[in-house]
């Protein structure tokens, strides 16, 4: 009893300490939590650059002390990267780290955002909790925009239209680049003005700024510019202009030549200041009678040739070809005659051409393009057919060269060799004559005629000598030859005869003998003589050789070669002695034509002494020099020698009387003193003296010098003949004149040849100097030309000189007069008298002295009209009627003529145009002489009293057919002041508000005038009497307003009765205003208003009526007398009525709604509109909905608003829809209905797209309509009639998870709904609608985005929710209450069991969160649809077996907070995350809650579809073929299949298998197999296990008994996922939701049976994909649910090794 009690005091003890422990532990439980509501992270802004030290948060507002004597936390900063916060923890604020750095958002340090954890430990519990802090950099705009290109160019054809885009090299990363955020990095491009280039800036644009597309605004011509220099700037976005930043670049623009202009003939002399060719005539002449083949191609002068003006297309194989032809020509048998090349433009002759008929032909040439461009090219070409002797003659060479023998006697041919084997021919013809017959021309020598002569007659002539020549006198004979028919003369051509020398020369001593003196001590080899001879002929013929024939003795020897007389060696001289030399001079021609001479050299043998005079090497010198030789040049060396060495002094003794000459004194050097001119002086003759100064002691020596010539003069004209000419026009080859110039050189030097300085088109001259005309001259175009004549040596380098003639021409009779105008048009007024002259016309005839007449060449008007036939006025014969002419304009129209009366050419022509102006013949004429009115004397301004009316009978439509009125003021000018009469109507009017007194009578005269000319008028009288007030009716009423009528109301119904009263009258009523349309009318005589026509409200709502009441006698007066009183309105209103009924603005509406759609969440919006009003237009809606299940609705709907909102929950049911109608009622529901269809489909975020944008969501929102309206046509493009639905709309979402939000920028999510299928269109094919199309649709966004607002892109929604810090929340708490546990059991069992209900809830929480991570929404798989949830959601990376590790983030709207029941524990308030699948490798640790892993078999284990059948014995079996497959590995691959009880029922008690499947597995015959057991999990993996035995449905729920399974897993190595795409799901996660990790080598071995477990059931065991079937809720009846089938006992060895996933209690089918 005593322990009994003992242990109750300790229970009590430990229940109180437990308790206290508890309030202890509750107390200090908030601290180091938040004291805010709201997310648990905290995020604020900062500026980058922001100063050191700047505060970023004021406060965490973590409850707890931090500081003082007893701190409850204590707060460090944990992951505090390069130390960027600062914490004070007793103030609980962080402050920026920037000490010695910058804050910079900018690359290269990039830092967006900074994220610290504060670290608070609860010092009294010890807890650990940690606050995030969340810094985001904001952007400042410190950098500008920077071009990724120096330069940028782009070539544009000039032909390309504006508006066309010519550049998009800005866009993407080619363009500027700002590495600022925001707005500050968003670039926008303007063209600038270029000053260099003025012409950029208009001609090219940037509409789009933001996409820097430039755009062509003005067309392009290539032939006026070429290139463009565009200065592009590029500047950012930042919301301060003033702070913006700008770069420029420059885009050179070169144009390409386009096909734009047409040919042009070529030479193309340009109009002044156009582009344009001056006419262009060809010319060409034919003789008659000519032979075709003699003349194709036919010579045109210049060749025809037309070019493309267009001249650099590219490439060049893009340039068109020219063709060419004739377009027309006269005469008209032109084509019998000519034809032309397409191609070349060659013309050929088809046939000979007679003169008599044909002298010349016109032609006009067109050049076109062969791409058929429209604009050709003419051209005129003139052919003059010639008489039989009219071509000119002409020579088969330019140059002739020949040879002859200066011996040769005369009538020797000349030869056209050196060898003189073949006469020289000289051919020359003449078109004129067959070329087989002699043209008979004469030939003409223009120098040496008398020297040579050419024979006379035949085709070849032939030059012969005349006279002798001597090649020593002139080598070289060169003149010029032309050939004359008689009346053309030929070209020149040039002749050259070479002499060629014969040995017709003898050596030639100068003297006969010669006279020496030596003496006897005279050495051997010393001169004695130098005696020489001159051969005037060439080469060997004149090389001389000498030899001594006799008298030499022995003693004397001489050189052959110079004539140096020497003594000999051995020779003795005698004083006394004398000698006879006989010495021969002999040429080197050959032995039989060799020519010598001989001369004597007498030698007389003196003693010596040293009287001797000087002695010359030679007694005869010869020297030729040109007379342009310089002054001072040394010509020769005279030096004498003396034997005894005396002095010698040299002397020009004779031959130089001019001094030309200088001999030096002491060296006898001879020089040129003075100028030579061989034109006087050629030739000189020197006697030269050496003198050693005594009397005997002088010799002397002769100097021939021959000066050669130079050219150094120019041709003389003879001034003795005339220089000014004159020539008649119109005449071809006319003689003008002859000019002649001499040259005073010699030879070549001295031949004159004549040229034409300028006309050398228009003017010949031939080589004689007469001067003829090359074309027919026209003297009205140009009557006086200067020619310059050049008259040119034949020097090498020649000289000229000019002659300038001035030559008139003579003027003959070749023109027409002509008209000054081609036509004359005159206006004459008709009724002019006759004679009066209306026109002066006049022609000029550029002849001179004409005499021009005029005269009328049309018959018809010669009885109207009169031309004096010597002033050329035209004057009338009779007057005009305008009215006499029956058509719409009166004219005459005839021909004058103007012509030369002496002259003989045919007269001009012009046309007279005479328009006869209609005058004002009638006046108006009124239709009363006196008008009369009556007016109530208050009559208001305004007031109609009376109409007149006048008739014109002048020609309707003319002005002198218009009447008008007015008032004469001057008759009656009071009346004029108070009534006025309009001016078009003619209607009386009172011009003022009267107040005057009854029975007064005024006068009005009215004046109708016409606008004629002159104007004509009429007058008439209107007699205005005021009435008595008496006889005038008032109503009893100014306004009447009866009740309101209905719109339906028949015809008759009263409205109103007006009454108006008048002493002795009878009343007539009528209404005067207000009733245009006739709706009403008027008893006349009871005032009863009604109903003519049928009343419509949504026409006309109210009527105003003005009614009129007169007395009956003014009515029959057939006058009316409006007044104030006589005069009421009648207000009428229309009251609506419920006639039209309600109409939908659409008669299908399509919306959608999602699978986590809340109940009574918003679907659309329907709206009928009335054309009622009030009541009448106010709706009820309601819904006719088919019943889904368990009768309920799906839908329902507000009933005066028309929004349609959800009725049931949507889960598990995408890809079905729902079709039912909705009614609207008017009148509140009361009054007509009509109605429409209603189609929503049942969508989830697989099936929407993001589109996000760079503006702020507030600005989506406001242009939501507009926005989607534009997204909604593209996609209708592809598929018409789909409806664009907005899912919602939000800040932009990014970064890891897209757990970040950017407010700046906004994410519209959306999708479409396909009429057709009633559900969603696929997610890919709305990226293809829209992405493709996002270029327009930003250009359509723009007006609603605003300048720079734009689609940034267009991405897939994030899918898995992520829950990681709200499952980490969960470990930390668990955590906490484990050692919570700890300690209350170190105290007593009632702690340990509060903490155990504790723990329980805590893990039910867990499992609420394991099963939404779960719930994922499950696709329709089909051969085009991906295969697992990745891969739909775009992620082609993870598709098959074995690929790298991908990490997915589940969307966080599948976990909307306000949709969690506080049943799951988790807080619906809280921020939800994005968590990771994860893969864990070998030794993982213990996953925490809320992971999802699945374990992988080996690669291509389960890749193919199969079926799960049924064998005799009732065992389950996975075939990976299905149940028809056959073969070997088929049974091979078998895997024996067993039930898992752990899948009927969840942890909450729930039934968690799919009806369908539970009712396929329901088998009672199912054994159990302990070895390979392969289960299922909800989420399609498949996992080989071994149970350890465990009673029937035990969960593991120790920590300790979890870490064993998951250590046995380890040993096993199964770790990885395995992807079986088994069709064995139903309404739940895809079995195609693939996951795929690294490949595992763990192997799983398939259950191998026999042939006698192959066989398989037929019949409804096959399980079957219900993800196939669509659910389609429309008037479909849902079957009841299938029972679960029965619980089965397993043994230990079956425990499922699943580690924490039991702790998490997912639900896990094992088959």
């Amino acid at each position: 009893m005593l322990q009994q009690f003992c242990l109750w005091e300790w229970l009590a003890v430990g229940i109180v300490i437990a308790t206290v422990f508890t309030d202890c532990l509750a107390q200090n439980d908030d601290d180091c939590k938040l004291a805010r509501a709201g997310p648990p992270a905290t995020i604020v802004p900062i500026d980058e650059e922001s100063r050191n030290g700047t505060i970023l948060v004021d406060s965490m507002l973590i409850k707890g002390t931090a500081g003082g004597t007893d701190p409850t936390i204590e707060l460090s900063l944990k992951d505090n990267i390069d130390y960027w916060v600062i914490l004070d923890p007793i103030s609980q604020r962080l402050y920026l780290n920037s000490t010695g750095r910058l804050l910079d958002r900018d690359p290269p340090m990039s830092i967006q955002s900074i994220v610290v954890q504060v670290q608070c430990i609860n010092k009294k519990v010890g807890t650990v909790i940690y606050h995030e802090v969340r810094i985001v950099v904001r952007d400042r705009n410190d950098n500008s925009p920077r071009f990724q290109k120096q330069r940028y160019y782009v070539a544009v054809n000039e032909l390309t239209p504006v508006g066309t885009t010519i550049f998009t090299g800005f866009s993407g990363n080619n363009g500027a680049m700002d590495i600022d955020d925001g707005p500050n990095g968003q670039i926008e491009y303007v063209i600038q003005y270029n000053p260099n280039d003025p012409t950029s800036n208009r001609t090219f644009d940037i509409p789009l700024t933001l996409s820097g597309a430039v755009v062509l605004r003005e067309r392009l011509n290539y032939e006026e510019k070429t290139r463009y220099f565009v200065i592009v700037q590029a500047n950012d976005r930042a919301q301060n202009l003033n702070e913006r930043r700008t770069s420029t670049t420059t885009l050179t623009v070169d144009v390409l030549d386009g096909d734009d202009l047409g040919p042009m003939f070529l030479p193309c002399v340009l109009v002044n200041n156009t582009r344009d060719c001056r006419p262009l005539t060809y010319q060409a002449s034919l003789p008659e009678f000519t032979d075709p083949t003699r003349v194709n191609p036919i010579n045109i002068t210049p060749p025809i040739e037309a070019i493309d003006q267009d001249k650099n297309i590219q490439p060049p194989s893009d340039r068109p070809r020219i063709l060419y032809s004739i377009l027309l020509g006269t005469p008209e048998d032109y084509p019998q005659y000519f034809c032309m090349n397409l191609t070349t433009a060659v013309l050929s002759l088809l046939k000979p051409i007679n003169r008599d008929l044909h002298q010349k032909f016109d032609l006009v040439i067109k050049a076109e393009q062969d791409n058929g461009h429209p604009l050709p090219a003419f051209a005129n070409l003139h052919i003059e057919v010639l008489d039989e002797n009219n071509q000119k003659p002409y020579f088969t060479e330019s140059l002739y060269e020949g040879f002859i023998l200066e011996s040769s006697p005369v009538g020797t041919t000349i030869s056209d060799n050196q060898n003189l084997t073949s006469p020289l021919q000289i051919i020359a013809l003449d078109n004129d004559v067959e070329e087989t017959k002699d043209p008979q021309l004469h030939l003409f020598l223009n120098d040496y005629n008398t020297f040579f002569t050419v024979t006379q007659t035949g085709i070849t002539r032939y030059l012969t000598l005349l006279q002798p020549v001597d090649r020593e006198l002139q080598q070289l004979y060169t003149f010029s030859m032309t050939a004359s028919d008689g009346v053309q003369e030929s070209m020149a051509v040039m002749v050259k005869i070479l002499v060629i020398d014969a040995n017709d020369n003898s050596p030639t001593f100068s003297n006969i003998s010669y006279n020496v003196k030596i003496y006897t001590d005279m050495r051997p080899g010393e001169s004695v003589i130098k005696i020489s001879a001159i051969d005037a002929d060439q080469g060997p013929n004149g090389q001389i050789i000498y030899e001594i024939l006799a008298g030499d003795q022995g003693d004397f020897i001489i050189n052959e070669q110079t004539g140096l007389i020497t003594i000999t060696p051995g020779a003795v001289l005698s004083v006394g002695k004398s000698y006879a030399l006989t010495v021969k001079a002999s040429d080197n021609a050959p032995p039989a034509q060799r020519r010598s001479s001989v001369t004597t050299v007498y030698t007389e043998v003196l003693p010596p002494n040293n009287q001797s005079p000087p002695r010359f090497p030679q007694l005869m010198y010869s020297l030729e020099i040109s007379e342009a030789m310089r002054i001072g040049a040394v010509l020769l060396n005279l030096q004498a020698t003396d034997r005894e060495g005396d002095l010698i002094r040299y002397l020009i003794q004779n031959g130089d009387p001019q001094h030309v000459f200088n001999l030096s004194e002491t060296s006898g050097l001879l020089a040129l003193g003075k100028p030579l001119d061989r034109e006087s002086t050629d030739r000189y003759i020197l006697i030269v003296t050496a003198s050693d100064g005594r009397p005997d002691g002088t010799s002397t020596a002769t100097v021939n010098v021959v000066v050669t010539d130079v050219n150094d003069n120019g041709p003389v004209f003879d001034p003795f003949l005339p220089k000014n000419l004159s020539v008649q026009e119109e005449e071809v080859n006319a003689f003008v004149g002859q000019v002649r110039a001499t040259d005073p050189d010699a030879a070549v030097n001295g031949q004159v040849h004549y040229s034409l300085v300028n006309f050398n088109n228009i003017f010949r001259i031939t080589s004689n100097g007469s001067i003829y005309t090359a074309v027919k001259l026209n003297r009205e175009t140009r009557d006086y030309y200067e020619l310059t004549v050049k008259a040119t040596d034949g020097a090498v380098d020649p000289r000229h000189s000019a002659l300038t003639l001035a030559i008139k021409v003579l003027d003959i009779d070749d023109n027409s007069p002509m008209f000054t105008n081609a036509s004359y048009t005159v206006c004459v007024p008709e009724n002019l008298p006759p004679g009066t002259v209306f026109l002066r016309i006049e022609a000029k005839d550029i002849d001179l002295g004409s005499n021009v007449t005029y005269r009328i060449r049309t018959q018809e008007a010669l009885p109207f009209f009169s031309l004096n036939k010597f002033t050329g006025e035209l004057s009338l014969l009779k007057s005009l009627d305008y009215e006499s002419f029956s058509g719409t304009e009166a004219t005459f129209t005839f021909l004058v003529e103007a012509f030369d009366r002496g002259g003989t050419m045919p007269p001009g022509l012009a046309t007279v145009t005479v328009r006869v102006k209609d005058m004002n013949d009638y006046s108006p004429v009124f239709s009363n002489a006196l008008y009369r009115g009556m007016v109530a004397p208050d009559a208001i301004k305004g007031t109609v009293i009376t109409t007149v009316s006048a008739e014109d009978q002048d020609p309707p439509g003319t002005p002198a057919s218009r009447v008008r009125y007015k008032v004469d003021v001057i008759q009656f000018p009071y009346s004029a002041s108070i009534f006025d009469v309009e001016e078009n109507s003619g209607r009386v009017v009172t011009r003022v508000n009267l107040n005057e007194e009854p029975s007064t009578i005024f006068k009005l005269v009215v004046i109708a005038y016409d606008d004629g000319d002159p104007v004509k008028f009429n007058t008439t009288t209107v007699e205005i009497a005021v009435l008595q007030p008496s006889v005038i009716p008032r109503f009893t009423q100014d306004e009447y307003r009866p009740p309101p009528v209905s719109e339906g109301a028949p015809k008759g119904t009263l409205i109103a009765a007006v009454t108006a009263a008048a002493l002795n009258q009878t009343i007539v009523y009528s209404i005067v205003s207000g009733n245009e349309d006739d709706v009403f009318a008027i008893n006349n005589r009871t005032g009863v208003i009604f109903i003519k026509k049928p009343l419509d409200y949504e026409s006309v709502k109210s009527y105003e009526l003005r009614v009129q009441a007169d007395s009956l006698q003014v009515v029959q007066s057939n006058l009316r007398v409006p007044s104030k009183s006589n005069t009421a309105k009648v207000f009428i209103e229309v009251q609506d009525e419920n006639d039209h009924a309600p109409v939908f603005t659409k008669k299908l509406y399509i919306g959608g709604v999602s699978e986590d759609a809340k109940m009574f969440s918003s679907v659309m919006k329907v709206k009928a509109d009335d054309r009622d009003t009030g009541n009448y237009s106010a709706m009820q809606y309601r819904l006719i909905i088919p019943p889904i299940k368990d009768g309920k609705e799906g839908f329902v709907i507000e009933p005066y608003e028309g929004l349609i909102k959800t009725a049931m929950l949507f889960k598990n049911m995408r890809r079905s829809y729902f079709k039912f109608q909705v009614i609207a009622t008017d009148n509140y529901g009361k009054g007509l209905s009509s109605k429409s269809e209603v189609l929503v489909s049942v969508v989830n975020q697989l099936d929407m797209q993001v589109i996000v944008s760079n503006v702020p969501p507030t600005l989506v929102e406001q242009n939501k309509d507009q926005l989607i309206g534009i997204l909604e046509r593209y996609v209708q493009d592809q598929i018409p009639g789909a409806t664009v639905v907005v899912e919602s709309i939000g800040a932009r979402r990014f970064g890891d998870g897209f757990s970040e939000e950017d407010y700046s920028k906004s994410d519209l999510m959306v999708y479409a709904i396909d009429p057709q299928t009633n559900r969603a269109i696929m997610r890919n094919e709305l990226f293809k609608f829209l992405d493709g199309k996002l270029l327009d649709i930003n250009k359509e966004f723009q007006p609603y985005l605003g300048q720079g607002g734009r689609i940034l892109e267009i991405r897939t929604p994030d899918v898995v929710a992520n829950v990681k810090k709200q499952a980490q929340a969960v470990g930390y708490t668990e955590g906490a209450l484990l050692a919570l546990a700890v300690i209350i059991i170190l105290c007593c069992m009632p702690a340990i069991l509060i903490v155990m209900v504790s723990y329980r809830q805590r893990q039910a929480e867990c499992a609420k969160t394991a099963r939404i991570q779960m719930a994922l929404p499950a696709g329709k798989p089909s051969s085009s649809t991906a295969n697992n949830l990745y891969e739909e959601l775009g992620d082609s990376t993870m598709r098959g077996y074995a690929q790298q590790e991908q990490q997915q983030l589940l969307r966080p709207t599948l976990l909307r907070p306000e949709e969690l029941s506080m049943e799951s524990g988790i807080d619906p308030g809280q921020e939800y995350y994005g968590q990771d699948y994860y893969s864990y490798e070998h030794g993982y640790e213990l996953p925490q809650y809320g992971s999802r892993r699945r374990l992988l078999s080996p690669t291509g284990m389960y890749d193919e579809y199969g079926e799960v059948v049924v064998e005799n014995d009732g065992s389950y079996y996975y075939s990976p073929h299905g149940s028809t497959t056959e073969g070997e590995w088929a049974r091979k691959k078998r895997i024996k299949l067993v039930v898992d009880p752990e899948y009927e029922t969840s942890s909450t008690g729930e039934d968690s298998a799919p009806e369908c499947q539970r009712n396929r597995l329901n088998n009672p015959n199912i054994q159990n197999n302990v070895n390979g057991n392969i289960y299922i999990a909800q989420n399609g993996s498949v996992v080989r296990t071994r149970r350890i035995c465990l009673s029937n449905n035990l969960k593991v729920t120790s920590s300790v008994r979890l870490g064993k399974h998951v250590k046995k897993l380890d040993k096993l190595a199964v770790t990885h996922e395995e992807n079986v795409p088994l069709n064995t799901l139903s309404k739940g996660p895809s079995s195609s939701d693939k996951l795929n990790t690294r490949p595992s080598s763990v192997s799983f071995a398939s259950t191998a049976r026999g042939a006698d477990n192959i066989a398989t059931k037929s019949g409804g065991n096959k399980m079957k994909s219900t993800e196939e079937q669509e659910s389609v809720v429309d008037n479909e009846d849902v079957g009841e649910p299938l029972q679960p089938h029965s619980d089965l006992t397993h043994s230990d060895e079956e425990e499922l090794w699943m580690g924490p996933w039991n702790n998490l209690h997912i639900p896990m089918t094992k088959l």
